[in-house]
């Protein structure tokens, strides 16, 4: 075979990136947008040895599994790679991907995770879930100017008026700042020239506050007539905060360093709630919603999707099984998000972050809650944990960490913190994870140095994408 080559093939299985699997004259072929169960006819556009890549010419006889994506773009966009698929297939997808990488990867057994493996965590309703956006600005082929989202492996804008996993606000808040750059001639920005001014739209929303921010990434130090994009933007019911990022570097990160408030506060506000189940008299339980604030300025990280953070956290406090008397360990804490909601179950938690201006939200979060049982540290867990353990005062115990919860980035846990979680060792030890590969290599390191690995959920904190979130508990072996 060679590109370009046309056949047809029955997909068989799904890949981790969402690609359809199918096999044609013994040799595997991986087609985007192509469902398990479809017959179509794939055109060639790769070949390796023994494997390949092809595209969807047309689909014959589609799957029971197929279904009309609710985007229009959907197929161009790289933003979800499964709107074609059905939602509930989604999900055995990402619960399997999970379970796969588990065995494969951690060397788990079949038999353990028929055990500690619940079942995923979904959405009742998979649209409009995002609470941060992050548009692009480019031209069409026409000359006209476009936001949007990137195609896959590619910096090609493909126009997305309205992204149905975002806000409605956002089509609105685009529109307005598309007039204001037809009126005031401000250019998209070209990464290939390095000329034109505006680069990104960031829009954030607070759900519970209802809150709206708008930071717009430039390629210099003001935009003209700013007071025109003010007077338009502050106008949108909502609108909190309006900033200008600086970013006149040739580089693919969106934010620069500098942050200029035009308009409005530097931050807007959010809330986690969470459901606390209480013993009454004669053995009733009574719920009460308690609920933790948020300060989040245009760089800080928070979960976008909120209504599966509740149930994510909810799931790592559960399994944190706190009493009130116990010292918490939150590694990786960013703003503080867990941290704080933990704290109302713990005597004591200490957040760990390498990143000075995360601990300084984390830090005024605190504040703002009236959490006087949370302290935050800047530095390398690594570091940071053993110096407390051994810094305790003559006579006092050292006391080591009751629960240590890890939420780290897509890489995993540095091998440092690992160690350093085994030297502590906490009776406990909570896992979130956003990727279940490094998730598989660290909890294999993790029983290998003396834990068990009790209870696993995946939660799906991005629908009609492949990433999927993981909530691990492992427990200190007697």
């Amino acid at each position: 075979m060679k590109k370009n080559d046309t056949f047809v093939v029955t997909i068989e299985d799904m890949g981790v990136n969402g690609e359809g699997i199918g096999k044609y004259d013994g040799m595997t072929f991986f087609i985007k947008d192509a469902v398990v169960g479809d017959e179509i006819l794939a055109g060639v556009t790769k070949l390796k040895k023994g494997y390949g890549y092809a595209r969807v010419i047309e689909v014959l006889t589609p799957s029971d599994r197929r279904v009309e994506p609710a985007c229009s773009v959907a197929r161009q966009c790289g933003g979800c790679q499964m709107q074609t698929l059905r939602y509930d297939v989604q999900l055995a997808l990402k619960e399997r991907k999970v379970r796969d990488n588990l065995k494969r990867i951690g060397g788990f057994s079949d038999g353990l995770l028929q055990q500690v493996m619940e079942p995923i965590v979904g959405m009742d309703e998979p649209f409009r879930y995002r609470n941060k956006a992050q548009f692009p600005v480019g031209y069409d082929k026409n000359g006209e100017i476009v936001f949007g989202f990137y195609a896959a492996r590619s910096h090609q804008v493909i126009p997305v008026s309205d992204c149905l996993l975002g806000v409605e606000e956002n089509a609105l808040i685009l529109a307005r700042i598309k007039e204001y750059m037809q009126q005031c001639h401000v250019k998209p920005y070209d990464e290939t020239t390095g000329k034109g001014l505006l680069r990104h739209v960031l829009i954030r929303k607070g759900f519970h506050s209802g809150e709206l921010m708008v930071c717009l990434v430039v390629n210099g130090k003001e935009l003209p007539q700013e007071d025109v994009l003010i007077a338009s933007l502050q106008k949108i019911e909502g609108m909190h905060s309006i900033s200008l990022n600086v970013n006149t570097e040739n580089t693919n990160r969106i934010l620069g360093d500098e942050v200029r408030l035009l308009w409005g506060e530097p931050c807007i506000t959010d809330s986690i709630c969470r459901v606390r189940e209480e013993q009454t008299g004669g053995g009733n339980f009574a719920s009460t919603e308690e609920s933790v604030s948020f300060e989040i300025s245009p760089k800080s990280f928070y979960q976008v999707n909120p209504v599966q953070t509740e149930k994510l956290y909810s799931l790592a406090l559960e399994y944190a099984g706190l009493s009130g008397e116990e010292i918490v360990w939150d590694l990786y804490c960013g703003i503080g998000t867990i941290s704080l909601f933990l704290a109302k179950a713990a005597k004591q938690v200490y957040g760990v972050e390498i990143v000075p201006e995360a601990i300084q939200d984390a830090r005024r979060n605190a504040r703002n809650n009236h959490m006087d049982n949370v302290t935050f540290y800047v530095g390398k867990a690594e570091e940071v944990v053993p110096a407390w353990v051994e810094s305790r005062d003559v006579g006092e115990e050292r006391t080591s960490p009751d629960v240590i919860v890890v939420d780290p980035p897509r890489k995993g846990c540095d091998e440092m913190c690992l160690q350093t979680m085994v030297q502590v060792a906490p009776k406990r030890i909570v896992y979130v994870s956003c990727d279940s590969a490094t998730l598989s290599r660290d909890l294999k390191y993790l029983v290998e140095h003396g834990y068990e690995l009790n209870r696993v959920r995946p939660v799906d904190q991005f629908c009609h994408s492949m990433h999927v979130e993981t909530v691990c508990l492992l427990s200190k072996k007697s």
